[in-house]
């Protein structure tokens, strides 16, 4: 085991500093080199080339147990140990499985009519903001992350992300709206009825900021379809085909996405097929 270390690894570190860490000797790790394989050696390959072949048809879903199948569907009679031991060799991992969603169980406290009326246009900058939050899976659990919009340009002017979804997740997400943009006037907030959004906490900011506030009715999501439309894209484009192994993982993904892709490069064909930073650049020249 120690000599096929060596042997996989001799590319980015020096065989003499490997054959020390290892402790093992530069001549016997030669002398193991030029041996013919063993026919055991020479059957893992041939099995672990079918392992492979199983787990990516699978679109990397299949465990160690539904590999076997396939493999034994394929002639060869091996055992299930076998198998999870050629994929731990390949660092084969099998997505995983996800919980159930996760459910707001906060209590509900003023509720604000619907004051946006699903009227998604804006003739400027900072007249209608829409927000919401989402969650993402990872091995780790799941990510919540809140974005808040702007109508005019569709541009994600604030975002938060959270391991859990309380009212300090969307309330980050609002503050870095306000400081990207400053102090608004005449402006309206729309959400839904969600209790991070009618919490005392977040209707505090709205006040402070002298931000309207709006909310969907109950059951409707219609009401904030754009930020159905963000996320549906958000997910379709970036987020759903992958397999996060942390929470930081994806929430550079995110990041990636709406800074690097979303705002500056991605054309919207309710801007004209313009990205939303090259939209608001147009009608300021």
């Amino acid at each position: 085991m120690r000599f096929g270390f060596i042997a996989k690894h001799r590319g980015a570190w020096p065989v003499n500093l490997l054959c020390g860490a290892l402790g093992v000797s530069r001549s016997g790790y030669y002398a193991w080199l030029s041996r013919p394989r063993s026919k055991r050696s020479l059957d893992d390959e041939i099995v672990g080339n079918l392992v492979r072949q199983s787990f990516i048809a699978s679109d990397r879903t299949y465990g160690a147990r539904r590999v076997w199948h396939d493999v034994l569907a394929e002639g060869l009679s091996c055992g299930l140990h076998r198998i999870e031991r050629l994929m731990r060799q390949q660092a084969l991992k099998a997505r995983p499985r996800r919980r159930g969603l996760p459910k707001d169980r906060g209590e509900r406290n003023g509720i604000a009519g619907n004051l946006l009326d699903r009227q998604f246009q804006a003739a400027s900058p900072n007249q209608k903001w829409v927000a919401d939050f989402t969650y993402i899976w990872t091995a780790e659990g799941w990510l919540y992350v809140a974005v808040v919009l702007d109508l005019f340009s569709r541009r994600a002017v604030g975002w938060s992300m959270q391991n859990s979804m309380t009212s300090q997740l969307v309330a980050d997400a609002l503050m870095m709206a306000v400081w990207r943009r400053g102090k608004p006037s005449s402006l309206l907030h729309h959400s839904d009825q969600g209790s991070q959004y009618t919490s005392e906490h977040f209707q505090g900011l709205l006040r402070e900021q002298g931000i309207t506030c709006s909310m969907s009715r109950a059951g409707e999501v219609w009401d904030n379809s754009a930020m159905e439309s963000f996320f549906s894209s958000l997910k379709t484009e970036r987020t759903a085909r992958k397999v996060y192994r942390s929470r930081a993982e994806a929430r550079s993904d995110v990041f990636d996405y709406i800074e690097r892709f979303y705002n500056p490069t991605r054309r919207h064909s309710t801007l004209g097929y313009l990205s939303p930073i090259a939209f608001e650049a147009a009608i300021k020249a």
